[in-house]
């Protein structure tokens, strides 16, 4: 038995998003937000868009920083709309979609006017030529596949021109939403019969979006100009057709004070990455301060338990117990961000409030260390009965204007408690570089965007990415295999929130696997005279709707 979704949105994915906002009390305040969105839209004008960090990779399928999911996201379409408002998901390049009882298969119902950049239309064999590369890799190619999203792939058979049916090893409830993530843009046969390397230059990508790339020169600025005869946005969005703007450039400008003169002088019409001491000059003097919550895994303290001293449970929860969030939420952050209450963002369906366990407790943090043998040394740093140190090195990303100082507070609260924090807070390339370091880091911090529960398995089990490094010798090692499992093998409202819950706790609490820092967001600041600037689900800005008041 399958079962048939049509139309804005998929009814038993948005009963379960709303039911697990029910059951979990998730907030929707501040969630998302839109700029000045009054009078008529105007079309015409390039937008000017400053960013801190410069897109690198512009291949849609293996690009993942944030700047360059942003480009890639104006330039791509997906089979399916994650609507960024209500999380529910819609159609987008299919019209529709059947599942059947073991989540196992998917049968997709496309649209017959889509075109390629190219002129090519969009067929099923695009559609099975796309997900056999996300889903297989090419060796030859140097394409990897994207198994922490799409574990157990078998493959994508080609029902009828406009139909196709992907077929799965294991039940997946997140694999929905996997395919309105920023990677799973579908890609013109001429892309993707290149290498990796030549797939990411710009007269190479060809795709469905309503913005190609004209320009791209690294470091310093990525030109999208507006696609002719575009028409297949998804219902929900602002409008269809051709985008409101001739174009965006999108301006890499890395000091944060750098990139708010340019707005105020009018070098530039909006600006990412806004730096949390410029947003209430900035709102005072009539720019539109447009944040929105980054859903998924929260900024967060992943500690390798395969590594000494994050190997001890009572290190890891001393760290836990160690700082404040309260100084956190009234030094470090602003009204945009929200310190973390559990692993995930409380905009993805199934979050369930653990801010009653992240509380600052330094007495209990001591008498923990005090009890697993951690003596105060000579320079307030503890050591072991071997007389080791309790060092524990840190490597985290700067593309987040909040990071280094929130580590740094981090950093002072633990120093209270005996542990020394080393911080390694590094640019894109450099931080990418320092994480193949095997054996290297006690703690690696990122988030990771994904408004679904599945984002925990992704990340976490042993059979995906392993964010822990939970080896295989490790006792709880088939346990948390099983609880992040849980989490994908259901669409039923209650039991999904349910696992959900479950492996939040193991996370947090049971294993202490990591210890989540805050919900990041993006913040953009820009001139009145721009409008409806937007994020999708994700929190990348997605400019289809964005306009300019001419003259």
């Amino acid at each position: 038995m399958t079962r048939r979704f049509v139309g804005r949105a998929t009814a038993l994915i948005a009963a379960t998003a709303a039911a697990a906002l029910v059951l979990t009390g998730c907030a929707a305040s501040q969630s998302v937000a839109s700029s000045n969105v009054g009078g008529d839209p105007v079309p015409g004008g390039t937008l000017r868009f400053a960013v801190l960090d410069a897109p690198a990779n512009l291949d849609p399928h293996s690009g993942s920083s944030y700047p360059e999911s942003l480009i890639t996201s104006n330039i791509s379409d997906k089979l399916v709309y994650q609507n960024p408002e209500s999380g529910a998901l819609e159609p987008w390049l299919a019209t529709s979609w059947d599942v059947n009882e073991t989540l196992t298969e998917f049968t997709f119902h496309l649209r017959n006017d889509v075109t390629f950049s190219n002129g090519t239309p969009l067929t099923a064999d695009s559609v099975k030529e796309n997900f056999d590369l996300l889903g297989f890799g090419n060796k030859e190619l140097g394409v990897v596949p994207v198994s922490a999203y799409w574990g157990g792939y078998v493959g994508t058979e080609v029902i009828d021109p406009s139909t196709v049916k992907v077929t799965l090893d294991k039940p997946s409830a997140g694999f929905l939403q996997g395919l309105s993530m920023y990677f799973a843009g579908i890609l013109g046969h001429t892309t993707l019969q290149l290498r990796k390397e030549d797939r990411a230059l710009p007269q190479n990508i060809v795709a469905t979006g309503p913005f190609v790339v004209t320009e791209h020169i690294y470091q310093e600025k990525t030109v999208l100009r507006k696609r002719e005869g575009y028409n297949w946005a998804p219902a929900s969005r602002g409008h269809n057709g051709d985008a409101y703007l001739d174009a965006v450039e999108v301006l890499v400008i890395p000091e944060a004070g750098v990139r708010t003169g340019a707005l105020r002088s009018g070098e530039v019409d909006a600006i990412l990455d806004v730096n949390t001491t410029d947003e209430a000059p900035l709102r005072a003097e009539g720019y539109e301060i447009v944040p929105q919550l980054i859903p998924g895994r929260d900024i967060a303290f992943d500690f390798k338990t395969d590594l000494f001293p994050t190997n001890e449970r009572a290190v890891r929860e001393a760290v836990k117990l160690g700082w404040s969030r309260d100084a956190l939420a009234k030094t470090v952050l602003t009204d945009s961000y929200r310190p973390s209450s559990s692993v995930v963002s409380e905009r993805v369906p199934g979050y369930a409030d653990f801010s009653d366990r992240l509380v600052e407790n330094q007495d209990e943090a001591k008498r923990i260390l005090d009890q697993a043998g951690w003596k105060e040394g000579p320079d307030g740093i503890r050591v072991n009965a071997d007389g080791k140190p309790l060092n524990l090195s840190l490597l985290a990303i700067n593309n987040l204007v909040i990071n280094k100082p929130a580590f740094e507070l981090i950093q002072q609260d633990l120093r209270d408690i005996g542990v020394d924090l080393q911080l390694q807070v590094l640019p894109i390339p450099d931080y990418q570089a320092a994480s193949k370091l095997q054996g290297k880091w006690n703690v690696q911090v990122f988030n990771t965007s994904r408004s679904d529960v599945a984002v925990l398995e992704q990340t976490y089990s042993p059979l995906f990415t392993n964010g822990a490094a939970i080896t295989a010798d490790n006792p709880v090692r088939q346990k948390a295999i099983d609880t992040f499992r849980a989490v994908n093998e259901t669409l039923d409202p209650a039991k999904r929130a349910a696992a959900a819950a479950a492996a939040q706790d193991f996370v947090l609490n049971e294993e202490i696997l990591s210890v989540p820092v805050y919900n990041p967001a993006q913040v953009t600041a820009a001139n009145p005279k721009v409008h409806n600037v937007g994020y999708e689900a994700q929190s990348r800005n997605v400019f289809y709707d964005t306009w300019i008041e001419q003259g």
